[in-house]
């Protein structure tokens, strides 16, 4: 068993808009009745509240059967946070300079303890520490932020701005689009993980 949850995370959301954004978003989702504007006690993390399913839910979703689950709910979380797919690991990072990949996982998915070398520390130094969690690419040697690289199937995700959908049913790529859209044609990513 495992509690199964999708972030839609924006990736350029500022410290600074992100509250006023995620409020947006909130707004638009209770006005349509996707979701209920009650806060209960429905989802995991933060202070454990979020906003069960509305009487509209199926606008987001891809089936329409209601879940029934304790945490079945939405929540919105601000500030610097490194999103990520919780169970298991990602399989490979490109940089974003010279678009190359680095393998992570071997072929048996066993971690390649020297190719995650770059990256030790350097989440912590972003979402903890307020820093830019450089990494030196293995490849080409230049430095960019660890939140600027690119990780196998949308496991990681550095933002200030994430939607948290808990026990929902797979969101629909136009659901996904439109909080984009809404969120002023901001780049977004989807992970979808479990716990």
């Amino acid at each position: 068993m495992g509690d199964y949850f999708q972030t839609i995370v924006d990736l350029d959301a500022t410290e600074r808009d992100a509250q006023e954004l995620g409020a947006r978003v909130l707004d638009w989702l209770i006005a349509d009745g996707i979701v209920a504007a009650e806060r209960t006690d429905c989802v995991l993390g933060g202070d454990g509240y979020g906003h069960a399913p509305g009487p509209h839910f199926t606008k987001a979703v891809d089936d329409p059967d209601p879940v029934d689950l304790w945490t079945n709910g939405f929540h919105v979380q601000t500030g610097r946070t490194v999103f990520d797919s919780g169970q298991g690991d990602a399989g490979a990072a490109t940089c974003p300079l010279c678009r190359t990949e680095i393998r992570l996982v071997d072929e048996v998915w066993e971690p390649i303890e020297s190719a995650w070398d770059p990256f030790e520390g350097r989440f912590q130094d972003w979402a903890e520490d307020g820093g830019e969690g450089i990494v030196h690419c293995p490849s080409c040697a230049r430095p960019s932020g660890i939140d600027r690289w690119n990780w196998e199937d949308d496991y990681y995700a550095c933002g200030h701005l994430g939607f948290t959908f808990w026990g929902w049913a797979e969101l629909t790529s136009d659901f996904t689009r439109e909080i984009g859209r809404r969120l002023g044609d901001h780049r977004t990513v989807l992970l979808a993980g479990k716990l």
